[in-house]
């Protein structure tokens, strides 16, 4: 299916054409760029009419451009400005804080969740474990290297071959620690290793002496970034396992976060005066 969308019923109380337009917007993917009036017309069961004046509308708002060649309908540059303003907005933090701060009472551990800034993983929210600090200043904002600990080869492991390559092909990589991976091609059979198990554990390969486990974030079928757990390496004296339950639990509590619209509340019946339906006392 194009869109992770799996309703695409318009609730009640909502406009129909406004959710028609959204639900187009939503099925443009890194695996389906483009699409045709007649695509989109059979996708969602739509009179080709109803199709073409939905593409023209979102194209003469700068949501879509169609490329006069194919007739084909690509994302437009009103996408981009919106999706700038959701990075600053702060409304990622809001969303994941309560996730992270669960996952820290259920497990102690320092609560990391970060996205791909060009060649690092930044960490956009964080709360700290019961073990005190792990930095001597703030983790929000750090930037950690795409080659070194779990916080990064939790995401990168899982973007497709050819777009990884291209980032770690030819390009100088530091030394953290002893243990931080420089070799390209090392490094990739350990991304192969993180996508089949489906996480990522590290120790010590950025920080000495720090223990790291990290699930990928998803948008839909596209990773988005890792939530990560992390502290002193004896906190982890028989690995990762005890807490990848919870770490994939919230995991996919935060994608559900991130792809479900929050139920709206129902409305207090009205009174036959025509109040509020409040009570005076």
């Amino acid at each position: 299916m194009a869109s992770d969308v799996t309703d695409r019923r318009t609730p009640p109380g909502l406009l129909q054409t406004v959710d028609r337009a959204l639900l187009v917007l939503l099925a443009f993917e890194r695996t389906r760029p483009d699409w045709g009036v007649t695509e989109v017309a059979e996708e969602f069961g739509w009179d080709t009419s109803v199709a073409q004046r939905l593409l023209a509308t979102l194209a003469g708002r700068g949501f879509l451009v169609s490329d006069p060649a194919t007739r084909r309908y690509h994302i437009g540059p009103a996408a981009l400005r919106l999706g700038r303003l959701w990075d600053r907005s702060g409304t990622l933090e809001l969303l994941a804080r309560p996730v992270l701060e669960e996952l820290c009472r259920r497990t102690g551990d320092h609560v990391l969740l970060c996205v791909p800034d060009n060649f690092h993983m930044r960490c956009i929210a964080a709360v700290e474990g019961r073990s005190g600090p792990l930095r001597y200043y703030p983790l929000v904002g750090e930037l950690y290297p795409a080659h070194a600990g779990a916080t990064s080869k939790s995401y990168y492991a899982f973007l497709p071959d050819e777009r990884r390559h291209l980032l770690f092909r030819g390009r100088p990589m530091a030394r953290f620690t002893e243990r931080t991976v420089t070799d390209p091609d090392r490094l990739e059979e350990e991304f192969h290793q993180v996508r089949a198990r489906g996480y990522a554990w590290t120790v010590g390969e950025y920080d000495e002496g720090v223990a790291t486990v990290a699930v990928p974030v998803f948008l839909g079928r596209e990773p988005y970034g890792s939530l990560s757990l992390g502290g002193a390496e004896e906190r982890f004296p028989g690995g990762p396992e005890d807490r990848l339950e919870a770490l994939r639990q919230a995991a996919h509590l935060l994608e559900s976060r991130l792809t479900t619209p929050p139920r709206r509340p129902g409305r207090a019946p009205r009174t036959r005066g025509g109040g509020s339906g409040r009570s005076g006392g």
